[in-house]
């Protein structure tokens, strides 16, 4: 499966580019879901209806499908369910149990809800593209990094070795006369664990990418440097970027000509940042596209036939040992600056900051073996030097 996230600044136009995106893909023949958690995107922008937190998807065109994601139900559900779960130890305390109708979402309960769509989606197998209407990009680097960084709080708050004994718990919550809360504890991080891992082989899947979208303007070329370099550290692809609302060259109207030319000065500041990366344009419509045939009409052309292709993992490391006795393990971050840049080691971890944006990742099994003798930023990829650790390293040879 491809999956295509559609990102930008708030304002830019990414719900209607990404649902042009997933019509784009359902017209070269894709089985496409369009995932949103705009409640009016799939109604207004491509005219269809699915109804008040419709959980199904619903056909809005040939080959394409829109699912609206609810993340106030999301979150009751799983509050319910956890309520529910921990009922025992909860009466032990004393606490009196939540109804559905007192509850509210908290902050951050949209991004679980994405991300279990996501996971859902990729699970059944019914699609062959899913396009998602990402929040803001700032907002969509932290999400795709929430997985991981998830995972690494649970396997230090809850060490797996300390769950060796847990054939004992059963016989304690007997003897006690209750469940014993540590159980339920591990219980609830085994099967966060597991979530957390489906839906971080999803976003890390070689056929994910991410799209941006901008409109023209001074700042467009900056903060999208900014932003591709944050996705670049988490290992996200971007395969192109969406120039929106660009109004027509040549006016007779002083106005609209001194604005588009602003236009087009920002877009050639645009391709010059991003010379790898396809940056298109989309023409503006005088008003919101409304209604399938409208959309289908801003992503013709090249845009519409540019759909990610898979790639591997983009940090590598290079065997240097035999020429300069080292190895360089290499991540690229395109749009990275020096002055930005951050790095640390802590035991088997690596932590890579480019500008507000943080990476904690573990080092592959060669590297752990060696100490950082240095690093540097050259075209884009940032090289860190790994010289081994004599006390460590395997030895050649043999000795008497």
């Amino acid at each position: 499966m491809r999956t295509v996230l559609v990102t930008g600044a708030g304002g830019a136009g990414r719900t209607t580019l990404a649902a042009a995106t997933a019509l784009a893909g359902a017209r070269q023949g894709a089985r496409t879901l369009l995932l949103t958690t705009q409640g009016s995107a799939p109604e207004v922008v491509l005219g269809a209806r699915p109804g008040v937190d419709a959980p199904a998807p619903i056909a809005a065109a040939p080959g394409l499908h829109a699912r609206r994601i609810d993340p106030a139900d999301r979150f009751r559900q799983e509050f319910l369910s956890f309520q529910e779960r921990a009922g025992a130890a909860l009466n032990l305390l004393g606490a009196a149990p939540l109804d559905e109708d007192e509850l509210t979402e908290l902050p951050g309960s949209e991004a679980f809800a994405l991300l279990h769509a996501l996971r859902t989606a990729h699970a059944s197998g019914d699609w062959e593209l899913l396009v998602v209407d990402a929040p803001p990009a700032a907002e969509t680097i932290r999400l795709l990094a929430l997985p991981a960084q998830v995972r690494r709080y649970l396997r230090r708050l809850l060490p797996p070795e300390r769950q060796a004994a847990r054939a004992l718990r059963p016989v304690l919550a007997q003897l006690a006369g209750v469940p014993m809360p540590a159980q339920k504890l591990y219980e609830a991080a085994e099967r966060w664990e597991s979530e957390l891992a489906a839906v971080q082989r999803v976003v890390d899947a070689p056929g994910t990418s991410v799209r941006l979208v901008t409109e023209a303007g001074p700042v467009a070329a900056a903060t999208l440097r900014t932003l591709r370099a944050g996705l670049a550290l988490h290992g996200r692809r971007t395969d192109g970027v969406l120039v929106n609302r660009l109004l027509p060259t040549g006016s007779a109207d002083p106005f609209l000509a001194g604005l588009s030319g602003s236009q087009q000065t920002a877009l050639k500041a645009l391709r010059d940042e991003f010379p790898d990366v396809p940056v298109h344009e989309v023409r503006h419509l005088g008003r919101d596209p409304q209604g399938i045939d409208e959309l289908g009409g801003l992503l013709d052309g090249p845009a519409a036939a540019d759909l990610p292709a898979d790639h591997p993992d983009p940090w590598t490391v290079e065997d240097r040992l035999a020429a300069d006795g080292i190895l360089v393990w290499r991540v690229p971050l395109p749009g990275a600056r020096r002055e930005g840049l951050g790095l640390v080691r802590r035991g088997d971890e690596i932590v890579v900051s480019v500008g507000r944006f943080r990476r904690i990742r573990t080092l592959p099994s060669a590297l752990r073996r060696c100490t950082v003798s240095g690093a540097g930023l050259r075209d884009g990829v940032l090289e860190i030097r790994f010289t081994p650790d004599p006390d460590l390293w395997p030895q050649s040879g043999t000795s008497d």
